[in-house]
């Protein structure tokens, strides 16, 4: 296991434009790795393809995701690039999000938030939390009601996730009544929501899906 080169990350873009036949217009830097902890060849690899010369991709079509690696967001912030970053928070509270995210230890929510503050007064561009509903574990009204607290404080836009079923865990979607709430909440109270749309789920390809599959087969 090793961070990916920029030669790499472009070759991907390239293969991907190679077999569809058509030009890639947006990127985003997420899965299975963490892009701020390989940040400086990530760095590289978005200056390949945002040059004229290059691909010419321009940054506010490029998102990137992160667990909260918290330590390089002021990095970050201090190349002012013009691209979307996605939060990948999935609880508002430590108790909850610390049981779902190995990432939040050491870290927490409260120094999240604050890192997520000083990147938007440092380049005023939106933050995008994303938000994987799980049955009864961060779908509740007090979660609901945190989360747009967190949300208010930074400009955030909230992507709500249904999440994708992995056998090897017991969790469960929220029940489409428990969205609609947690929905109200946050609209009631300023934020604004999308309701991601489950892809690739039929053939488990689909976020934590593949990886799974993958591992199945190799065993």
């Amino acid at each position: 296991i090793r961070n990916l080169e920029p030669s790499e990350m472009l070759d991907e873009v390239l293969y991907s434009e190679r077999e569809s036949g058509s030009k890639i217009s947006n990127i985003v830097l997420m899965g299975i790795g963490e892009p701020l902890d390989n940040f400086d060849n990530v760095m590289r690899f978005l200056a390949l393809v945002n040059h004229p010369d290059g691909e010419n991709i321009g940054m506010r079509h490029i998102s990137l995701s992160t667990c909260g690696l918290i330590e390089r967001f002021d990095d970050l912030a201090a190349r002012d690039l013009q691209l979307t970053l996605s939060v990948s928070l999935h609880a508002p509270d430590d108790a909850t999000r610390s049981k779902i995210m190995p990432a939040n230890h050491g870290r927490g929510v409260a120094a999240l938030i604050d890192a997520c503050a000083r990147y938007y007064e440092a380049t005023g561009r939106r933050i995008s939390f994303e938000y994987a509903m799980i049955d009864g574990v961060n779908d509740t009204p007090e979660h609901a009601r945190l989360l747009a607290k967190h949300a208010r404080r930074v400009c955030a836009h909230v992507n709500l996730i249904p999440l994708n079923h992995v056998e090897e865990r017991a969790f469960r979607p929220s029940t489409p009544e428990h969205l609609k709430a947690f929905i109200r909440i946050l609209e009631q109270a300023g934020v604004n929501v999308t309701v991601r749309r489950k892809l690739g789920s039929d053939v488990d390809a689909s976020c934590g899906q593949l990886r799974k599959k993958v591992a199945d087969h190799r065993a």
